[in-house]
């Protein structure tokens, strides 16, 4: 009995060093990512190069975060179909009408486009209400709460990734600054997308997903502080 304690403890103890072995790489990747497409934009001789790798970024984070969630039924696959269509959708209402987040229009930056739209958009939707939804749920048990904090969060960052879009060709406003609204219409659609997130019956637990949102956040802040530096 103590035998076979022993062994499926020690089998137990293998499987959790293989899962944080996993953990540990995938953290590495996304964060060398980062860095190094942050590093890539800020010198000018390789700018247009890493401006070329942005989707690819966008796309390996959503793999890595997919790799490690761990409930793959239905109402998780419908979660990303929800996510990826809304996203998508609100973004090709926003630039074929003006009205929802301000007039802009998608540069070349973020790859191939559906009627003006680029497809990578929707998996930039996806992974932002994945990983702000992973997040909000560590800090308050309502559902109202989670959202709030979320939608947040999403503000937190779109305010943040702006400056940086713009500079590198991601969408371009057509006013002086970005308006009040895009904001408001961001907090709004993200906060509809986190309450079908934390309604939909499945496991949401995915530390992944922390440290990817923690290294966009860190990469467009980065950004922000370089361009406020050389201001001066």
């Amino acid at each position: 009995m103590f035998l076979t304690f022993f062994m499926q403890t020690k089998r137990n103890q293998e499987i959790n060093l293989i899962q944080v072995t996993d953990y540990t790489w995938a953290v590495a990747l996304v964060v060398s990512m980062h860095i190094a497409g942050f590093i890539g934009l800020q010198w000018q001789p390789s700018r247009a190069f890493f401006e070329m790798l942005i989707p690819f970024n966008l796309v390996s984070s959503t793999v890595i975060l997919l790799y490690f969630h761990q409930d793959w039924r239905s109402s998780f696959i419908a979660f990303i179909a929800i996510s990826f269509c809304v996203g998508f959708g609100i973004e090709w209402l926003g630039v074929h009408t003006g009205v929802i987040f301000g007039s802009y229009q998608y540069g070349s930056t973020l790859g191939f486009k559906l009627d003006e739209i680029p497809l990578i958009i929707g998996l930039n939707w996806l992974v932002l209400i994945y990983a702000t939804g992973n997040i909000a749920m560590r800090f308050h048990s309502s559902i109202w709460m989670r959202v709030l904090i979320g939608a947040s969060l999403m503000v937190l960052i779109d305010i943040l990734i702006e400056p940086v879009a713009i500079k590198h060709q991601m969408w371009s406003w057509n006013h002086e600054t970005v308006p009040i609204r895009n904001y408001l219409a961001w907090f709004s659609v993200s906060g509809l997308l986190l309450f079908v997130f934390f309604n939909l019956n499945f496991k949401k637990d995915n530390y992944i997903a922390i440290w990817i949102y923690s290294a966009q956040f860190f990469f467009f802040l980065f950004h922000n502080l370089t361009y406020f530096i050389n201001f001066f």
